[in-house]
C-alpha cells in the first residue's frame, strides 16, 4: 500500500512539474521555432485566431478613442468607424504572424521599414535582437501566465499563454498601441 501510494506521490507531482514548467517550455520553444523557421512549431504552440482577435481589439480600441465618444452618430464617424474597421483588418493580418510579431519586439526601426518610412539613422550596424532577454515571467493564475519583454525600442510588449488541459499555448499579445505608434511618429 505504501508503495502504491509513493508512486501516485510521485507521478501527481512529476505531473504538477510538467505543468508548472510549460510555459516556459513554450518559450523557448517558440523562439527556437521563429529562429528556425519552422512554421509546424509555431502553429503548434501560437493560437493565431485568439492573437489576431486580441491585437484586432486592441487597435481598434485605440483608434475608437482618438476618433471620440464612439455613441457619438453621425455620417462622418460612422463612415470613421468604417475605414479603421478595415484598415485595422489588414495591419492585424500582417502583426498576428510569427514575422509580425518579430517586428513588434525589433521595435520602430523594423516596423518603419516595412510601412515605407525612410531608416532611422544609426552609426553602428545592427545587432541581433534578443527578445527574450531580461524577460520578465509571471503565473496570474493556474492557467494564465504572462512573459512581458521590452522591445527594441523600450517598450514593453506582454506575451499571455493559456493552459488548455496539460498544453500551454500563446494565447494573446498586449501591445502598448499608444507607445507603439508614438514610437513610429518620432
Amino acid at each position: 500500500m505504501k508503495k502504491l501510494f509513493a508512486l501516485v506521490l510521485v507521478v501527481v507531482l512529476a505531473l504538477g512539474a510538467y505543468v508548472a514548467a510549460g510555459p516556459f517550455i513554450v518559450v523557448r520553444s517558440i523562439s527556437q521555432a521563429v529562429d528556425r523557421g519552422d512554421m509546424r512549431t509555431l502553429q503548434r504552440d501560437i493560437d493565431f485566431e485568439l492573437v489576431r482577435g486580441s491585437i484586432k481589439a486592441q487597435l481598434e480600441d485605440y483608434l475608437a478613442r482618438r476618433m471620440g465618444d464612439p455613441r457619438t452618430d453621425g455620417r462622418l464617424k460612422a463612415l470613421g468607424r468604417q475605414v479603421t474597421s478595415t484598415m485595422t483588418g489588414g495591419v492585424v493580418e500582417a502583426l498576428a504572424t510569427p514575422a509580425g510579431i518579430g517586428a513588434i519586439l525589433e521595435g520602430s526601426s523594423v516596423i518603419r521599414r516595412a510601412m515605407g518610412y525612410p531608416p532611422e539613422h544609426s552609426q553602428a550596424p545592427e545587432a541581433r535582437f534578443d527578445p527574450l532577454r531580461g524577460a520578465r515571467y509571471h503565473y496570474e493564475s493556474a492557467s494564465r501566465f504572462t512573459a512581458t519583454v521590452q522591445n527594441a525600442d523600450g517598450v514593453p510588449v506582454a506575451f499571455v499563454f493559456s493552459r488548455q488541459g496539460l498544453r500551454w499555448r500563446l494565447t494573446d499579445v498586449r501591445l502598448p498601441v499608444d507607445q507603439l505608434i508614438a514610437s513610429l511618429t518620432r
